[in-house]
């Protein structure tokens, strides 16, 4: 693994800073999705798109920083991704500063590319801050569904067969190799839990990707992730540990340029107790897919 710079937190103007890292896009290699260069090039990007849920992992020291493992048991991260970024260009996360000694807080967090273009925006909370999260405020369905192609057999209020899922320790070691913070405590390192709770990419894939895949049979498109909130409601997570995943469909829409449907699943541990909870956002580009030939590009 190669050495890489030590997290080190500055504030400027009441803004916890990141260092600028350079996010891997870990599945290039997955031939026909939008992670793969041809793939997205196709669709109009500049290249194979890095996951959103790769940038969030910008986040968890600077949300170490500012509320310590309370963030981790009893906190979300909202975030709406605006614009792509491609295989290793620069970024870095920022948070506005919670109020001193607040228990219950929610302030902006956001990543920027270098040059300032804005990648991602939204929220990050701690505890009950009594307002929406940058999700819950956003408005779900934003145009007239209209006649859909792609979703055509997607119905708001479906829900998921609950699944069993867990991230085994190999998984996380996999990730600890290539995400751009591998904190202490993701390799169990003077974790308050006894155990390293799970890094943020493999908890939005236990979250997604086999609820997800009930419905992919009949999707014949390029998916990609539009935003995700995270919510640790009585966490965190923890590597090696088996939860059920369960959840439904929020919202199922359009935009000009793609069919989408919101989610929402939570986790819960053998005891039924609810561990964590995710909103998500997947997008379906119409260019990818042959329901939409007057789209369809090369």
């Amino acid at each position: 693994m190669a050495a890489r710079e030590a997290f080190t937190v500055r504030v400027e103007d009441g803004v916890l800073v990141g260092p600028l890292r350079q996010s891997v896009n870990n599945s290039k290699a997955a031939s026909g999705s939008i992670h793969d260069d041809a793939t997205a090039t196709r669709l109009g990007f500049r290249g194979g798109t890095v996951a959103g849920s790769i940038h969030m992992e910008l986040f968890p020291p600077l949300l170490r920083e500012a509320w310590g493992r309370r963030w981790f048991e009893r906190g979300t991260l909202s975030l709406y991704f605006v614009n792509a970024t491609t295989d290793r260009e620069p970024v870095r996360a920022f948070l506005r500063q919670p109020p001193a000694g607040a228990a219950d807080a929610q302030v902006e967090a956001w990543v920027a590319r270098d040059d300032g273009m804005q990648v991602a925006q939204g929220t990050a909370s701690v505890g009950d801050p009594g307002v929406p999260t940058a999700l819950a405020a956003r408005p779900l369905e934003r145009f007239e569904p209209g006649e859909l192609r792609i979703l055509a057999s997607v119905r708001k209020g479906h829900r998921f067969d609950p699944v069993r899922v867990v991230c085994p320790p190999e998984e996380q070691e996999r990730r600890l190799a290539v995400t751009t913070e591998p904190m202490d405590w993701y390799r169990g390192e003077g974790s308050p839990w006894g155990k390293a709770p799970v890094l943020i990419a493999p908890l939005v894939q236990m979250l997604y990707a086999r609820s997800v895949a009930q419905l992919r049979g009949g999707i014949g498109a390029v998916g990609l992730f539009g935003a995700i909130e995270l919510r640790n409601i009585d966490g965190p997570a923890l590597v090696g540990e088996e939860y059920t995943c369960s959840g439904e469909v929020i919202a199922v829409g359009q935009s000009p340029k793609t069919e989408y449907f919101w989610l929402e699943t939570g986790l819960d541990d053998s005891g039924g107790r609810r561990v964590a909870e995710m909103r998500m956002l997947l997008r379906f580009m119409k260019a990818s897919s042959e329901l939409y030939p007057e789209l369809r590009q090369g």
